[in-house]
């Protein structure tokens, strides 16, 4: 048998498709190989450095935390001292007298003796008012008084005469009763001219106007030469009294048995006052009375406080803020107000413990005055609490606390613990039991927690 020829073998349809997908993955991963060494060493510095700083916080068999791993907050020590309660009000500065002096006779004003805004004294010559017109008077009153009393005394001697003739029954007793009655007339008449008098000495006085206290003179109201009235409505000037002075304010009524009771032992209550904004001090004060009712539609009462005012810097018609003191608290324990933290419920602080930790304790608080509040319970004196920073803080968190006036507190940044230095780092191993930061702010103790993280990773680095 003759064999048949053998036809080529061909591959199956679907061979030299399946290669060229193949073909085309193996790039793709390629790519993708490619993306990832980049990612890798784009990223990997950073990477590193984490380890690094982590491996220097670690290092050591396990010492204290590097400074790179504190937070650096300012805080402050509870002490023990003296606190204030105060009543608080808003005043108006009130003058403890004010004149307005007014003419008390009709004429024309010839000289002003004063200056606008003088400080008087009681009895100095203000004003004068042309007095001529009551000389004129004075010299009409004496002449008639002159004349009345001639005209009295001849009155008298007919009197005697006729005493004596009715004795010898000469006269009727009709005659000398009617002469009795004339010279009590006539005596009555001299008394009136005795009036009339001193009517116009005293208005000879009232032409020269003094001061009737001492303060200080507002503006002129009238100017010399113009015609003043004794009716004129408006006066001739405003003397206030500036030295001592007073401030009179409300308070609540519910304040007032507090007030009252230290008030009727006999203290002498001090009241401080302030600006409007209650910033700066003006000036001290003693309370010197309370009013005798309270205002049914603001349940407020009103109080007056004098002060010397020696500098003069109150002014009449001021609003001040007044603080009475009600009471002075002592040995009581004191922290700042801004370490103090509040929910809807409770009172909080960040106390700050010997191992530079910090732990959430709650507070019971007293008075507050100021920039201090006292702390009835939960703290004691020396403690120290987290005044600022507080918004990095939770149960737990390492810090570096910087008191003013003091070094700062708390682990050590930039360097591992004790005997966990790397070979080749730029520093050398810390002091043993030297935990003391020489930080001066919470901006110097931000500074070396970025630097010591920088030599942690050197440190790592390096080995």
């Amino acid at each position: 048998m003759t064999d048949k020829p053998s036809l080529p073998t061909l591959p199956p349809p679907d061979t030299v498709p399946k290669a060229r997908r193949k073909s085309i993955a193996g790039w793709v991963w390629l790519l993708i190989l490619i993306a990832v060494a980049a990612g890798a060493y784009y990223f990997w510095p950073r990477g590193s450095n984490a380890a690094a700083g982590e491996a220097t916080t670690k290092g050591g068999g396990g010492g204290k935390k590097g400074r790179g791993g504190n937070a650096p907050v300012v805080g402050a020590h509870a002490r023990k001292g003296n606190i204030g309660v105060y009543v608080t009000g808003l005043g108006t500065v009130t003058p403890l007298h004010t004149v307005t002096i007014k003419s008390r006779v009709d004429g024309q004003l010839i000289k002003v003796n004063y200056s606008e805004g003088q400080l008087v004294h009681e009895g100095d010559p203000l004003i004068e008012i042309d007095p001529r017109p009551y000389q004129v008077a004075l010299d009409q009153a004496t002449g008639q008084k002159m004349r009345d009393e001639a005209t009295l005394n001849n009155a008298k001697v007919d009197q005697a005469r006729y005493e004596t003739l009715l004795s010898q029954n000469a006269i009727p007793e009709q005659q000398l009763a009617t002469q009795k009655a004339l010279v009590q007339q006539l005596t009555g008449t001299v008394k009136a001219d005795e009036a009339l008098i001193d009517s116009a000495k005293l208005n000879l006085i009232y032409c020269h106007i003094t001061a009737p206290l001492t303060g200080r003179i507002g503006l002129r109201l009238v100017d010399p030469g113009n015609i003043v009235h004794a009716s004129d409505a408006n006066g001739l000037l405003v003397i206030t009294q500036v030295q001592p002075i007073s401030v009179v304010f409300p308070i609540v009524e519910d304040k007032l048995p507090d007030v009252l009771h230290r008030w009727h032992a006999g203290a002498q209550l001090p009241v401080e006052i302030q600006d409007r904004a209650g910033q700066h001090k003006l000036a001290d004060g003693v309370l010197r009375t309370v009013d005798n009712q309270i205002d049914p539609t603001t349940g407020m009462i009103r109080l007056r406080a004098e002060t010397p005012n020696a500098g003069e810097v109150l002014f009449p018609d001021q609003f001040v803020n007044v603080k009475l003191l009600v009471q002075e608290k002592t040995g009581v324990t004191l922290v700042p107000s801004a370490a103090v933290q509040r929910t809807t419920s409770t009172t909080y602080v960040y106390l700050v413990k010997p191992d530079s930790t910090v732990t959430v304790r709650q507070v019971t608080l007293g008075v507050t005055e100021g920039e201090e509040v006292e702390i009835l319970s939960g703290l004691e004196p020396g403690d120290t609490v987290v005044t600022a920073g507080v918004d990095r803080l939770v149960e737990g968190s390492k810090v570096n606390v910087q008191v003013p006036g003091e070094g700062g507190r708390g682990g050590r940044g930039g360097r591992g613990a004790k005997g966990g230095n790397a070979p080749g780092a730029d520093a050398g191993p810390a002091p043993a039991g030297n935990t003391d930061a020489p930080t001066t702010s919470p901006a110097d103790a931000q500074s070396g927690h970025r630097k010591g993280r920088g030599r942690g990773r050197g440190d790592t680095q390096g080995k």
